[in-house]
């Protein structure tokens, strides 16, 4: 592999390679989240290469799969780093998946000529009683819901309120009727609780396949989620390495057209693919799309003005103090997802003599 070039695009910067703090603030815009491509794919492929095979001695990569862009850009950056056959594709369905992921994935596991397999985990599920636990508990509010019902979480939208978002259960029975309905604690905790099985179950498929093969799990979280805990610990949080969370959602979309994702998995909406009813990213957990999350996150992040914030997403600066103050309090509850075991004092490692 090259060496990566000594004045490389800045990941959270723009396309002339300028610090946030040299730019005129009142020029902020989505272009300020530009970069090179060609360049930052490069310098991620030699990251993975540097990490999987010389700092974790493996000898390749997992990757599941799920038909989104975060994965599809994974995917393609491993086999770039490490070689399309030192990487290994898993497609993980179950009952209430979107048909259309499995197809996607499969599409990208064959654009890039990685091999892969399909684990079908409704068993497993099944098994542990993820299915009953969950319509159990949405029966306390809803006595009628069973077969042939679809449902789904949804927040409230963060530009309505200060500070804080309001999670409902939508339910659908099987002649179309919707109710959006407001929850006890109780429900909503175990319904997040029953879900949380799928991405953990998930994880444990990658990681038998990462053994058998002597490969490293690779995540796949982009900033955004990465930031602010979109994710499941030891689920979908779990990973050797996480090649993409620096990049805001943008940027990935900016590296999936250079290396080719299909065009249909770039125009996909993002979804959460776990509910029985189909659930965009945004109405369960950021409310609001990825291009105006991206240009507020940056903004508080770089110390831009709410004003030049506000211009550029067009929204208006109370809205953005609002964003702010969502994202303040996601970082606030999630913080421990990302928090190692707790120890009672550390324990030293002594060098071998």
């Amino acid at each position: 592999m090259t060496e990566p070039p000594a004045d490389r695009t800045r990941l959270d910067g723009d396309h002339d390679s300028v610090a946030p703090g040299a730019h005129d603030v009142s020029s902020f815009s989505a272009d300020w989240l530009r970069i090179d491509p060609a360049v930052e794919a490069q310098r991620i492929s030699q990251a993975i290469h540097q990490q999987v095979f010389r700092r974790l001695r493996r000898r390749g990569a997992i990757v599941a799969l799920s038909g989104g862009i975060d994965s599809s850009v994974t995917a393609a950056l491993c086999a770039a780093a490490l070689g399309a056959r030192n990487t290994l594709a898993v497609c993980m369905p179950e009952k209430d998946s979107d048909k259309e992921s499995l197809r996607l994935g499969r599409l990208v596991a064959d654009t890039f000529g990685i091999p892969s397999v399909v684990e079908d985990i409704e068993p497993v599920l099944s098994a542990a009683g993820c299915y009953r636990r969950f319509e159990n508990a949405v029966r306390r509010i809803v006595p009628a819901f069973g077969p042939g019902w679809g449902c789904k979480l949804v927040i409230s939208n963060a530009l309505k309120n200060a500070g804080y978002t309001i999670t409902s259960l939508v339910v659908q029975s099987p002649d179309g009727c919707r109710q959006t309905l407001r929850m006890p604690l109780d429900v909503y905790l175990e319904l997040v609780a029953t879900t949380n099985m799928k991405q953990r179950t998930r994880k444990q498929i990658e990681y038998f396949h990462a053994d058998r093969l002597n490969y490293a799990v690779s995540g796949t979280p982009n900033r955004l989620e990465y930031d602010q805990g979109f994710f499941v610990k030891n689920g979908d949080g779990a990973a050797d390495f996480k090649p993409i969370a620096h990049l805001y959602k943008s940027q990935v979309y900016q590296l999936a057209e250079h290396l080719g994702v299909p065009e249909e998995i770039r125009r996909r909406t993002p979804t959460t693919d776990t509910w029985s009813l189909a659930q965009t990213q945004d109405e369960f957990y950021f409310s609001l799309p990825h291009q105006l999350m991206d240009l507020c996150l940056y903004g508080l992040d770089n110390a831009v003005p709410a004003d030049r914030v506000a211009c550029a997403a067009g929204l208006t600066q109370e809205q953005v103090r609002r964003v702010w103050q969502d994202i303040a309090a996601k970082r606030k509850a999630t913080q421990y997802l990302h928090e190692a075991p707790l120890l009672v004092e550390p324990v030293l490692r002594m060098a071998p003599t």
